[in-house]
């Protein structure tokens, strides 16, 4: 009997019942020991831990429109109209956002802006989600005459969506090719950007590998639509390598939005001027004096995944920005860094925004 009291590991303040225990225990036949364990006072923390235990099913991951804080307006250019998703008080600091290739505003950017942390930081900003032409949802096919935008006109057009709402300046926020978009668009009007979060930014210009993957991307696009070898290469895209041993609920919802709510020719036309991008020609000046000339004068994050097939493009812009204004990070665990990390995505540009003279609109309350 003194063998099993040895194995007992009492709590401090039960000390007292297992001696009294120990003292009974050798008057009290072996028969009867087990009910008078029953009886005594025991640590039920793990009995009332389990009780309260509520279980929580998280809803279903979709790709629609399902914000009813959002408004969607169509903005003219000298392309066409374009999209433009506003989220917020208008009255508030105003944050730009850009999407990557195959994916929209909704796809890009809706999770992450509406991930509890950043809906806090959000009530003191105001989002305008810019959609490249035809890539919005539901989006019927382009006319076979139109005449896609550049990356320098893409560009152009967020200072005529600027010009619409009245903004005098706005704080960056791009993912890809819309990153390449919001650089651009930073160089040519640098007094209207306050700021820039960059996600998987090339600064470059396409490489031979991408040039060729792309253009067999686009013929399939033209000639057959949404093939698998196209889902496949923009699930690398965003994703990055080793999908499969990832989330694979989130991975199958973006499979299913590529095959079944992507415009197959607008989608071609955008990877097509991408594709033809040109060098964004800046780069790091050592001299004090002319830092600014030739490289971006704003503060720039600059972020990708561990996973992300990006990381290169990323640490070649880095080297390319002021090192006094500029941050490169990559996050652990992710290729899809809004998707797959998006708390840590939210912790980091809030305290980006701090350092941007934000604080008081920023901090956690």
């Amino acid at each position: 009997m003194l063998g099993v009291v040895k194995q007992h590991q009492p709590a401090e303040n039960s000390v007292a019942d297992v001696n009294n225990y120990c003292t009974v225990s050798s008057i009290l036949p072996m028969e009867d020991q087990p009910a008078l364990l029953r009886t005594m006072p025991s640590d039920s923390m793990d009995d009332i831990e389990l009780k309260n235990i509520q279980l929580q099913f998280p809803t279903a991951r979709t790709l629609s429109r399902d914000d009813t804080n959002t408004t969607e307006e169509q903005v003219m250019t000298e392309k066409g109209s374009i999209l433009v998703a506003i989220q917020g008080d208008r009255r508030k600091p105003a944050i730009m956002s850009f999407h990557d290739i195959g994916l929209n505003y909704i796809a890009n950017f809706q999770a992450f802006f509406n991930y509890i942390d950043m809906r806090a930081l959000l009530e003191n900003f105001c989002v305008y989600h810019v959609n490249a032409p035809g890539q919005e949802e539901g989006a019927p096919a382009l006319p076979e005459d139109y005449i896609y935008p550049t990356m320098d006109e893409l560009a152009d057009m967020l200072n005529i969506v600027m010009a619409h709402y009245n903004l005098k300046s706005v704080i960056g926020f791009g993912v890809g090719a819309g990153a390449n978009i919001l650089a651009r668009f930073a160089l040519n009007y640098p007094n209207k950007v306050e700021c820039m979060c960059l996600i998987n930014c090339a600064s470059t210009q396409a490489g031979w590998i991408e040039w060729g993957y792309q253009k067999m991307n686009l013929r399939n696009l033209r000639a057959k639509g949404m093939t698998e070898g196209v889902r496949d290469y923009l699930m690398w895209h965003h994703f990055g390598k080793g999908t499969d041993e990832r989330n694979h609920d989130l991975v199958e919802v973006y499979k299913q939005y590529f095959e079944r709510h992507v415009q197959p020719v607008n989608l071609a036309l955008f990877i097509d001027s991408y594709i033809r991008r040109s060098d964004l020609s800046i780069s790091r000046e050592t001299d004090p004096g002319k830092k600014n000339d030739n490289t971006l004068r704003m503060s720039v994050m600059n972020i990708t995944g561990a996973f992300s097939p990006h990381i290169d493009d990323t640490v070649t812009l880095n080297g390319r920005l002021d090192p006094t204004n500029s941050t490169w990070m990559k996050i652990q665990d992710c290729g899809m860094v809004l998707e797959e990390q998006p708390g840590k995505v939210c912790e980091a540009f809030r305290l980006f925004l701090q350092g941007q003279g934000y604080g008081k609109c920023v901090t956690p309350q």
